[in-house]
């Protein structure tokens, strides 16, 4: 929230056009190469299709569970595990009706978190009402939905993380909101919205993020895990 709204403001909006300035003619991949979306829409669509299908024929891991303690919709919804697939239809869906809803309010975009959190930060700082639109609503709403649901499936504790846990959520918070400015959206904005209209900024982003997370996980838990059973085999 903090460097979105950083990098929006006037301190640092010549740096942020300085790295937005690079560009392509066309940000649409169908555009770029003159054909129309679908047939693009249809090869990710055979794509997903063939990956859900591989995924679902290996064998399923027993995975240890409570007994029930309650029963009907409230079990369903609070304790029951989701399959992943549910939740990822589900996520589809909210972002599909997202842009109606949005749309109606006069914002022209469908699901986005880089934008509002900024937009949250700017309007406690300045007061201005510009600020506020349907995404700040949304992100807003994950907060409440976030705390209702946990707290109705009895999960929801006050917990501290650790120095070293908050010194690296904390840089890695300031890398995402750098990186999300930059790009022109997060994980959602880019990950789920851009790449499902098909653009260049989308897929690429994408791509990024996830070597970016690659290399974050080598650095902080693969790299120190192989030191510590190299420690440990040469001791032995």
């Amino acid at each position: 929230m903090v460097m979105s709204a950083v990098m929006r403001s006037p301190h640092a909006s010549g740096l942020n056009q300085t790295l937005q300035h690079y560009s392509t003619e066309h940000n649409s991949i169908a555009e770029t190469f003159n054909l129309s979306v679908w047939p693009l829409v249809a090869v990710l669509l055979v794509i997903t299709l063939w990956v859900v299908m591989k995924e679902l024929k290996k064998p399923k891991l027993k995975v240890a569970t409570l007994p029930p303690r309650r029963t009907g919709i409230a079990h369903i919804l609070f304790e029951k595990r989701w399959h992943p697939f549910v939740t990822a239809v589900l996520i589809g869906l909210i972002a599909l009706l997202a842009w109606p809803l949005s749309e109606a309010t006069g914002r022209m975009f469908g699901l986005g978190i880089t934008s509002p959190t900024a937009n949250i930060l700017q309007f406690l700082v300045a007061g201005d009402v510009k600020y506020i639109n349907w995404g700040v609503f949304l992100v807003l709403g994950i907060f409440v939905g976030s705390f209702i649901a946990a707290k109705a499936s009895r999960e929801f504790r006050v917990r501290a993380a650790d120095a070293q846990t908050t010194l690296r959520s904390g840089l890695g918070g300031v890398l995402m909101g750098f990186g999300a400015s930059i790009a022109g959206g997060c994980s959602i904005g880019n990950g789920l919205v851009m790449t499902a209209m098909m653009t260049w900024q989308g897929w690429i982003g994408l791509v990024f993020m996830i070597l970016g997370v690659w290399t974050a996980s080598w650095l902080v838990y693969v790299r120190p895990q192989r030191k510590a059973r190299l420690a440990t085999a040469a001791a032995n």
